[in-house]
């Protein structure tokens, strides 16, 4: 019984263990479309660019294009695009 209890245990904690991270980076969920229906990574930035902000890098998380980026007064943010119409989902203060 000790052993099932400890095996419960392990495997409970350990999928908490697993959701934290997604969790604790940010948003991730943007669309439910294949990647074949997605436009590319640059043209995130492009919208990102043209929204006002200075994009300093990029990267897929999830089902979102997350960029990273500063306004005109220098403050950092988290954009996150669906990259099938590219459409700002999300933003966070970094």
């Amino acid at each position: 019984m000790k052993t099932f209890a400890l095996g419960l245990a392990s495997v409970v904690l350990g999928s908490a263990l697993l959701t934290v991270p997604a969790a604790a980076h940010g948003f991730d969920t943007c669309t439910q479309e294949p990647k074949d229906k997605w436009q590319s990574q640059a043209d995130a930035e492009a919208a990102a660019t043209e929204a006002g902000y200075t994009v300093t890098r990029s990267k897929i998380v999830g089902s979102c294009y997350e960029v990273y980026a500063k306004d005109k007064a220098g403050k950092k943010f988290e954009l996150y695009y669906n990259p099938v119409d590219l459409k700002l989902v999300e933003k966070h203060d970094d």
